[in-house]
């Protein structure tokens, strides 16, 4: 991916820089990449999904594939944050990695240089063909529902820079979704909001965004032939049924499932709202994997006239789907939690049969490979 200049005739200046800020800004040229990102969105994914598609799709791999291809468990108790980019990572700091584990996919959190304008250093990013990844406060950000209503963390991908204009060109494939210029001004309010504690957001606010993006690398991109399909799904299921139910911490697998939800419903019934409301930002990531798995199995099934493989994607997809029961449930029931009890339990026996029987489904199709 290469950079090109931009035109925004018409936009309205919004930030006027400090000194240093100037000094770096004198002489830029706005850069921008060279196609809009992919605005690549399905309904149970959260910004994780949609703004790594993007970047995926930008170096020519196909998100569904990359995003698709991995499957698994794995909570770490104490870990789970309030960002709708929360996901129980293999890799610590390494984003791309931990949801992309077949193919590569690197990523690390950085942050500007303290003594450089913090535009310059995206800018700099996308000249140099990358997209970087942006976390924002979406109470600062103007095509946003959220706009100055309620704070939520949140990702954005970041594709051009108009540092004479004070633009900042994004990418946002969540519903509404949307691609253009903001101001400046409300980008870097986004990009360096405290994003403070909201009764209105209990999930996604008081987490710090810190002028945090990602740093995305994409390896080889050539599609899964039917070797290395059978290899991703192999690794899959042994990852369900042979790992310990504790892997580093790590709660994983079958066994390590059903041991978080036992806890959840002993939370529950132990008036613990704390545990109980992290189900909901804990387990988007799990449903979202879920759902982009069963979608590439159903429809690799489909293209190459596989049953085994249509078969498993639909087993797998109703993980994805029976998530929403627990979550749900968890997110109207944290606050008297003792009275969801019940229901959290009915939620997470369905979900635990519905796992076992994907990952046989799983396990059969890849005999059948």
């Amino acid at each position: 991916m290469t950079a090109t200049a931009i035109t925004t005739e018409g936009a309205e200046p919004a930030v006027r820089p400090g000194a240093t800020e100037s000094a770096d800004r004198a002489g830029r040229r706005p850069v921008q990449a060279l196609r809009r990102p992919l605005l690549w969105y399905r309904d149970p994914l959260s910004c994780l999904q949609t703004t790594f598609a993007a970047v995926v799709d930008a170096a020519g791999g196909d998100p569904l594939e990359v995003l698709g291809a991995g499957w698994e468990f794995r909570h770490l108790p104490g870990d789970v944050r309030t960002e709708e980019f929360y996901h129980p990572s293999r890799h610590p700091e390494d984003l791309g990695r931990s949801i992309a584990p077949h193919h590569h996919v690197r990523s690390r959190w950085t942050t500007p240089a303290a003594d450089r304008d913090p535009l310059s250093e995206l800018a700099d990013e996308i000249a140099a063909g990358r997209l970087p990844i942006a976390a924002v406060d979406n109470f600062h950000l103007p095509f946003r529902p959220a706009y100055h209503d309620v704070h939520a963390a949140h990702l954005v991908v970041v594709y051009g820079v108009d540092l004479a204009r004070d633009l900042v060109l994004v990418s946002d494939a969540q519903p509404p979704a949307f691609t253009g210029p903001i101001r400046a001004e409300d980008f870097l309010a986004a990009w360096g909001s405290v994003n403070p504690a909201d009764d209105q957001d209990a999930f996604f606010s008081a987490t710090r965004i810190d002028r945090r993006y990602l740093r995305v690398e994409i390896g080889d991109s050539r599609p899964l032939d039917r070797d290395g399909l059978r290899a991703a799904l192999r690794a899959n299921v042994d990852g369900f049924t042979a790992a310990p139910a504790s892997d580093g911490g790590a709660w994983t697998g079958l066994a390590g499932l059903r041991r978080y939800l036992d806890e959840v419903v002993a939370a529950a019934a132990a008036g613990d709202s704390a545990t109980v409301r992290d189900v909901y930002p804990f387990g988007w990531s799990m449903q979202a994997q879920a759902c982009l798995h069963g979608e590439l199995l159903r429809t690799v099934g489909v293209d190459r006239d596989l049953p085994c493989l249509r078969e498993a994607g639909r087993a797998v997809e109703a993980v994805g789907h029976t998530w929403s029961g627990l979550r749900v449930t968890a997110a109207h029931g944290w606050p008297a939690p003792q009275a969801a009890a019940e229901s959290l339990e009915h939620h997470g026996a369905r979900l635990q049969q519905r796992y076992q029987c994907a990952v046989e489904a799983v396990d059969r199709a890849v005999g059948r490979l």
